[in-house]
């Protein structure tokens, strides 16, 4: 354990100092919208439900064109994609590759809309007033009350990243950060291997994610470290071929 918190440590100070990249991050790729806004927040919740199983550059590259495109933009206003047909929203998802896959992301796009539009009257940010902006409530609300409702943004790995990302890019501000943990996508997988953080036989199991989470959860427990201060150092890391730690 000492071993692996060394190399937290040195993975963290590379980071830091720009050995492992990172500069321009997916995300930094948007409109520049006021971080308090609706729209803002918008941009960065829909998109996120298909952030699985690609190039999370591109998406956001393709997200933002999709934004800056007048004949294509109404797709981030949930209210005018619950009065469009599926045809219009597919057209305007699939012109600048938001959505790869065609008729299930599209159905995926308009339920998450429809989801906001019900429970929150159209503004996402009601979620977080609701759950009193605690991170646990929050998941808990997503992941476990009303899970059919928020296709994909629910997973283990998606519905972590998308509250780290808010958290980075919008005005939001979480009551308990320190419960926000890491986003266990392939990458963070691979380099929580390397680091000894998992064995062989938990990087095979189907339950890899959880048993990912919780490990960095007891590990940086009264460290210095919250869980989530982690997991763009180790995403990077993977991303840029596990570079020697020094």
């Amino acid at each position: 354990m000492n071993n692996i918190l060394k190399n937290v440590d040195k993975l963290i100070d590379m980071y830091e100092e720009g050995l492992l990249g990172g500069e321009v991050m997916p995300e930094d790729s948007n409109p520049h919208l006021a971080k308090e806004t609706i729209e803002n927040y918008n941009y960065y919740t829909l998109p996120m439900a298909l952030n699985y199983q690609r190039n999370s550059y591109k998406l956001w590259e393709s997200a933002n064109k999709t934004w800056n495109d007048g004949e294509t933009n109404f797709v981030f206003d949930t209210k005018k994609v619950s009065k469009s047909n599926f045809e219009q929203v597919q057209k305007a998802l699939i012109k600048y590759k938001v959505a790869l896959q065609q008729n299930k992301q599209t159905e995926i796009w308009i339920k998450l809309c429809n989801t906001i539009n019900e429970l929150f009257e159209g503004d996402i940010r009601k979620l977080f007033e609701i759950n009193n902006y605690n991170i646990n409530k929050i998941r808990d609300y997503i992941q476990k009350e009303n899970k059919s409702k928020f296709p994909y943004l629910s997973g283990n790995k998606i519905c972590n990243y998308w509250l780290y990302v808010l958290y980075q890019y919008t005005d939001i501000k979480f009551k308990n950060i320190e419960d926000l943990t890491v986003a266990p996508d392939t990458h963070v997988i691979k380099a929580s291997y390397r680091l000894g953080v998992i064995n062989n036989n938990e990087l095979e199991s189907n339950n890899v994610q959880k048993i990912v989470i919780n490990r960095w959860n007891e590990l940086l427990k009264d460290t210095k470290y919250n869980p989530i201060d982690v997991h763009t150092p180790l995403w990077l890391w993977s991303r840029n071929g596990f570079k020697e730690l020094k």
